[in-house]
């Protein structure tokens, strides 16, 4: 095992072949720069910690999808106009995200609104998928 310090391309390639790995790539990155990758039901479950019922809604409107299967945005099956993880609505808030310079087609800007909806609204706006959260809201409520 390598401990902090350096590490130079045959050390990575030593390491890569003591575990099987079949091919390594090479590059210089600030560890500033680098970014741990999760996926979307952990990021949601990550950025809503506080509010374990937006998990839930998150998988009842999108089933924690923010982009389809060819990697276009997800959109409403009932409705085109609702977009990514929380399905936000293109013809009510579009504009408004825009101008807080929130984009909801990427997953960050997606959560971000969704907070700000669940901070200003609570779970008003996402009432349409009620039946499919509200029996979990109604547990949460009597812990």
């Amino acid at each position: 095992m390598i401990s902090a310090g350096f590490i130079n391309t045959t050390d990575i390639d030593t390491i890569a072949n003591q575990n099987n790995i079949i091919s390594t790539s090479t590059e210089i990155v600030s560890t500033s720069t680098i970014k741990i990758k999760m996926n979307i039901p952990s990021k949601v479950k990550v950025y809503f910690a506080d509010a374990p019922i937006m998990q839930k809604i998150a998988f009842c409107e999108s089933r924690n999808r923010q982009f389809g299967n060819d990697g276009s945005i997800f959109r409403g099956i009932v409705n085109a106009r609702d977009v990514g993880i929380f399905q936000v609505n293109e013809k009510y808030h579009l504009s408004d995200s825009k101008k807080m310079g929130i984009d909801i087609y990427t997953i960050d800007g997606n959560l971000e609104y969704a907070r700000y909806l669940y901070e200003s609204q609570g779970t008003q706006p996402w009432s349409s998928s009620r039946p499919c959260w509200g029996n979990y809201e109604k547990l949460a409520m009597n812990k």
